[in-house]
């Protein structure tokens, strides 16, 4: 085992002109360069922050007004604190500036990009930005294409009733248009310089990548070791790829579920990092069903036994998630809930509101404790937890120039 360790150690910092298949290259005018990358931690300064407005053929049409005018408000919730840049297809434009004169108090800090895009969970389809770890490249800016694919090719099926809802069903154009959405914007980027596009073999979303910028990633092998994103790839080669990519030392894997949800279970609605060595722990409502009962108690049993790249014990604070009842539209309704999934921005941390007053208030209390050095936010979503996310899911960091 060690002997691996310090082989996988190896491959991740070497530097080299050599292209492997676990080693593949980044794109810099026509000329293939090979890399090492570090993934800074969320709470790092931030240049903007990434948000997309839906298309009408990506969400249940009940639910289409009521999730812009969340995505507006918490856009102008993170404009207290930083730059957004508002990802919307060109015949939303107006819709969009209308949003953004009704929400948002400084107009000026949003800005409205026209661009083929379909999904508003712009943590999974856009791009991850990451820095170079070589010091070859101080002043350039890179980001991972990981090159999304429906979560492993999922959609509504034939009749479009899914999830308790009925959504629209995706032409081939759309679904298109959403696996190029993470090239479009690292291509179209230049703000405060071009951005590098990084290749990888590994297909993977970013909200299943959970990591504290010191070395520890939190990943569950259901939502990327599968055939559906990596056929052929076994979870060495991943790991191996991923502590390249993200400047990971150590992986803590969870089995996760395949099918349980859409993403096969991302670890940003399960655990974060709150700090380096501090987890914030989202545990299931009492009423929950068995088999996230048993997913959450086998995921904290992990972290209870587990150390992070620095050798420090865990230190985990549990929340739970709120009452579902009186939340949801119907009984056939699927929620998701979680107050892990958290935003950080500039100077402060923004949080979900789900409508449980005595759970609201609980979350409020512990990050507030948790983060003193910050303001904390809170902003309602229902629609967003209703059609699939949280406030993590629909945002994107774009970390500033060291």
């Amino acid at each position: 085992m060690k002997l691996f360790e310090r082989f996988s150690k190896l491959l991740s910092n070497l530097y080299t002109t050599t292209r492997t298949w676990f080693q593949p290259s980044h794109i810099s005018d026509g000329i293939k360069v090979q890399g090492s990358y570090i993934f800074p931690a969320e709470s790092e300064p931030h240049e903007a922050t990434i948000m997309g407005l839906p298309s009408r053929c990506s969400l249940p049409p009940v639910q289409y007004d009521a999730m812009c005018n969340e995505l507006a408000q918490l856009a102008a919730a993170i404009t207290e604190f930083e730059p957004v840049r508002l990802y919307v297809r060109p015949e939303e434009i107006q819709l969009a500036e209308t949003l953004v004169k009704t929400f948002v108090k400084d107009a000026s800090k949003i800005s409205i990009i026209p661009c083929p895009i379909n999904h508003c969970w712009v943590r999974d389809t856009g791009p991850v930005y990451v820095r170079d770890m070589t010091g070859a490249f101080p002043n350039r800016r890179f980001a991972i294409n990981f090159r999304f694919n429906e979560w492993g090719g999922k959609r509504p099926e034939d009749d479009g009733i899914c999830w308790g809802q009925q959504w629209p069903l995706m032409n081939e154009k759309a679904l298109q248009e959403n696996a190029d959405f993470a090239r479009w914007v690292i291509e179209h980027d230049h703000e405060p310089s071009p951005v590098t596009h990084v290749e990888t073999p590994v297909r993977a979303e970013g909200g299943g990548l959970v990591t504290d910028g010191e070395g520890t990633l939190l990943i569950t092998e259901s939502s990327i070791v599968c055939d559906v994103r990596n056929p052929g790839m076994s979870k060495g080669g991943i790991e191996i790829e991923l502590k390249r990519l993200l400047g990971i030392e150590k992986v803590i894997w969870f089995p996760g579920r395949r099918n349980v949800d859409i993403t096969d279970v991302h670890m940003d609605a399960e655990a974060r990092f709150v700090r380096p060595g501090v987890i914030a722990y989202s545990k299931p409502h009492a009423i929950a069903i068995d088999l996230w009962q048993e997913l959450s108690t086998e995921i904290r049993e992990i972290l209870d036994r587990e150390t992070d790249a620095k050798g420090r014990r865990l230190q985990i604070h549990p929340i739970e998630e709120p009452d579902p009842r009186g939340l949801v539209k119907s009984d056939h309704d699927e929620l998701s809930a979680s107050y892990v999934n958290f935003y950080f921005v500039n100077g402060g941390l923004i949080i979900p509101k789900f409508g449980d007053r005595e759970r609201d208030q609980k979350a409020l209390e512990m990050f507030q404790a948790l983060l003193p050095e910050r303001v904390i936010r809170q902003v309602y979503a229902n629609a967003i937890p209703l059609t699939g996310g949280v406030l993590h899911c629909v945002t994107q960091q774009v970390p500033a120039i060291k």
